[in-house]
């Protein structure tokens, strides 16, 4: 069996997580038993759900353990197999974690999934027909529901979740403006991914210069808002919308570092008589399926071009996790393992 090199949960961060959170280590993969997969990971999935589960506080989901490799998203190749539904060869997508090599309980329903890499490159079960893919369907769909020729608008719009949301939207019928970081995301959102609009929110530090960039890019108002991120970014989304729009409340980065995000302004939710509902896309796997066709199927047409950044070697994902929560990445963020 091969050495595996995995990252692990060092200490939990104090305020911002910085690289000696984590440890690299090195260890010896355990033979396989009767109905166990082996599998070398291709790519890891970073994603900023990660950094909440850094913490001990209270969150949706369980915190990261101390000492034990950091939780992830995988792709990759099975290398072994003692389970009679998964050969050596077979591409699978599964929650390895921060590590080379996995071995996996082949019956426990739904840690490894088969996949086809016919029209879909291996990594882009990662992000666009991936978890971020299935997340932008479900908060589109099942929260906000648009109707032809709604504006819907999204923050951290050239991520994974921004670039599928806004495919799916415009496929909708809807206007689709964007929030991102920098004149280049701005241009890519528009050019490549079929935004609408984007709004460059370091041109518009505030909830004042927001709001009116808002009104500019969104004149007939807001629908519906996808929030990856919160802060004032969220004051200003909500002086925008109109009635009956819907939120659905996704992420909130800007606070993942510990400290609480006030509501300016709450009693808009009930003058505009607004939908806000958070949501956890694992709690939802019965939908998975129908989200993974559409998405699948935009991908093959052509009309899901998602980008990736992608970082060398396991060694490199705390760096490029922490340039991830500050935006640095372009598109997808991975680690390349092979």
């Amino acid at each position: 069996m091969p050495t595996n090199r995995q990252i692990l949960l060092d200490n939990r961060p104090e305020g911002e997580a910085v690289a000696s959170n984590f440890k690299l280590v090195t260890t010896d993969t355990p033979a396989l038993k009767d109905g166990e997969v082996l599998v070398r990971h291709h790519y890891l999935s970073l994603d900023p759900y990660m950094r909440g589960r850094m913490n001990e506080s209270k969150s949706y989901a369980v915190p990261q353990p101390l000492g034990e490799v950091m939780i992830g998203g995988t792709v990759g190749e099975v290398v072994d197999s003692q389970h009679p539904k998964f050969k050596a060869g077979d591409q699978v997508v599964g929650m390895g974690g921060w590590q080379e090599y996995s071995v996996v309980d082949g019956n426990a329903p739904g840690m490894l999934r088969k996949v086809d890499t016919t029209h879909v490159p291996l990594s882009y079960y990662l992000g666009a027909v991936g978890m971020p893919g299935v997340t932008a369907w479900y908060g589109l769909t099942q929260i906000i529901e648009p109707k032809e020729g709604e504006t819907v608008v999204v923050s951290a719009a050239t991520g994974a979740v921004g670039s599928a949301y806004a495919a799916l939207a415009k496929a909708r019928g809807c206007r689709v403006v964007g929030i991102a970081g920098g004149p280049e995301k701005c241009k890519y959102a528009v050019d490549e991914l079929g935004f609408d609009a984007c709004i460059d929110y370091r041109q518009y530090p505030d909830v004042k210069t927001m709001a009116k960039a808002l009104k500019d890019a969104c004149p007939n108002g807001i629908d519906g808002y996808f929030e990856n991120v919160g802060g004032y970014i969220l004051d200003a989304v909500l002086l925008r919308t109109n009635a009956f729009a819907r939120v659905a409340v996704c992420g909130m980065i800007a606070g993942y570092d510990g400290a609480p995000l006030p509501l300016q302004n709450p009693a808009l939710i009930l003058v505009n008589r607004l939908k806000v509902q958070g949501f956890i896309v694992s709690e939802h796997m019965e939908l998975w399926p129908q989200a993974l066709q559409e998405l699948g199927t935009l991908v093959a047409q052509g009309k899901l071009k998602p980008r990736e950044t992608i970082a060398q070697g396991i060694e490199s994902a705390p760096e490029a996790f922490l340039g991830l929560l500050k935006g640095k990445n372009f598109g997808k963020q991975l680690v390349k393992l092979i």
